[in-house]
């Protein structure tokens, strides 16, 4: 029994500015109210499936729709800006959130031994000591969402994660050139709006 997180303060007060990086054609494709934004169902994601945006982090997004993981390639990168809430968060800075995630994998564990299954991993890729490929974590929090759901708990309209990521700065520093923070949106209710970002006019 997952403990209910809808109480005063896990709604984040006002709007947030969420930056998405794909092709130039899905961002026409969206702006121009031809198409919805796409769904992530992967079964690494960090946070879980959803719609995915950097947080504040427009340089970030343009560098993942550069150099899409994997072998994937993005013909003419471009960034999509979305004006979001995020409702009832799941956030992974609230120690509360943590400790409901952390008893979805124990839950999760108990299951996977009596039916005889084996839990997920998360795995680095290449040189790089950074868990690129999150199939444990995705397993937790997808079994968290379909756990609440059967308990018919207010599921969470979303999902927020901070991530200590790359190389450090400089020499001996605690802090990362790809520290990040990351939202999925599972509402699509959430998503109030795309725009087009634009640069910043010289004033006065």
């Amino acid at each position: 029994m997952f403990v209910t997180l809808r109480e005063l303060y896990t709604a984040e007060p006002g709007l947030i500015i969420g930056f998405h990086g794909c092709s130039q054609l899905v961002c026409d494709a969206v702006i121009s109210g031809r198409e919805m934004l796409w769904k992530s169902e992967n079964d690494y994601d960090w946070l879980g499936h959803g719609y995915y945006f950097w947080q504040n982090n427009f340089e970030r997004a343009l560098e993942f729709a550069r150099h899409p993981p994997g072998k994937a390639v993005c013909e003419n990168p471009a960034v999509l800006g979305a004006v979001l809430r995020l409702g009832n968060c799941l956030d992974l800075t609230d120690k509360k959130c943590l400790r409901v995630v952390a008893e979805a994998h124990k839950e999760l564990h108990v299951d996977n031994q009596l039916s005889g299954k084996l839990l997920s991993t998360n795995k680095s890729v290449g040189a790089t000591r950074d868990l690129l490929i999150r199939n444990l974590d995705c397993d937790v929090l997808e079994y968290l969402h379909t756990a609440m759901e059967g308990e018919r708990s207010p599921p969470y309209d979303s999902v927020r994660g901070v991530f200590v990521e790359g190389k450090p700065i400089f020499e001996g520093a605690g802090i990362y050139d790809k520290t990040h923070a990351q939202i999925c949106i599972r509402n699509p209710n959430c998503i109030l709006g795309f725009f087009l970002p634009r640069e910043r006019a010289d004033w006065p």
